[in-house]
């Protein structure tokens, strides 16, 4: 991969940082990345992932945009309303990084199409805003040994989970919910509302971990959940291990 004047200056910030230089931003730009969702945590994490350089990333969700989308989704503006979310969101990435691959996909995603969808892509980002969804990634992601960066908001509370299936010891998010809530609306910010910003947190921190996955540096969150209050500000790592009766160790 040629390093051109114009990469090393954009990529400029990051290459002096020793733990990624060119060999790391190589890596980034090789890397690709599924965002399940674009709306509170997949506008931050796209806009991040895009800026810093990731060389493939496909995004997928089937709605418009909504005036209620604004005060968090912030990949969107007024005049994007009734419009598709992933292919509003490509536009918007495109204009911060025209040199990466970009892939939409406006369409909910399914046991029917998640193979078809997802098998190209090495790191799966879910911002997903629904049980039904989550569990879906999980057992794919799991079932394909891929990476799952998740995260959940509600109210003024955040949560973000690593499942590296790679590794054999790492829990999934069965260990943790072992069965779904019969309310599978129930994580959706609809019902409960949320604070706008703090999807920007957490949807930050998702897109950080995804850095740390594809380098291979720093501590991995595989292994806990981070727990977020926005009120108290307050951030809590908390030991999830691998349950024995789990689906993940049954398979």
């Amino acid at each position: 991969m040629k390093f051109t004047k114009k990469k090393i200056e954009r990529y400029s910030r990051q290459l002096i940082l020793k733990k990624i230089g060119i060999t790391g931003q190589k890596k980034l730009l090789s890397a690709n990345v599924l965002i399940v969702g674009a709306g509170g945590l997949g506008s931050p994490i796209a806009i991040y992932l895009a800026a810093l350089g990731i060389g493939k990333i496909g995004i997928i969700d089937k709605d418009k945009v909504e005036l209620s989308n604004l005060g968090r989704q912030i990949i969107f503006e007024t005049k994007d309303i009734n419009k598709r979310k992933s292919y509003i969101a490509l536009k918007k990435l495109k204009k911060i990084n025209p040199e990466i691959k970009l892939v939409s996909f406006s369409k909910n995603l399914s046991s029917s199409n998640i193979n078809q969808i997802a098998n190209k892509f090495d790191l799966i980002i879910d911002g997903s805003d629904n049980f039904r969804t989550r569990f879906l990634i999980n057992d794919y992601c799991f079932k394909k040994k891929k990476i799952l960066i998740s995260g959940a908001i509600s109210k003024f509370d955040g949560q973000v989970y690593t499942f590296n299936f790679r590794k054999k010891k790492s829990p999934c998010l069965r260990c943790f919910i072992p069965v779904m809530p019969k309310n599978l609306d129930i994580d959706n910010c609809e019902y409960d509302g949320v604070i706008g910003p703090l999807a920007g947190i957490v949807g930050s921190i998702q897109a950080n971990e995804a850095v740390k996955e594809i380098l291979g540096i720093g501590d991995t969150l595989c292994g806990y959940i981070l727990i977020i209050d926005s009120l108290k500000l307050t951030f809590r790592k908390v030991k999830l291990g691998k349950r024995s009766d789990c689906y993940c160790n049954e398979k």
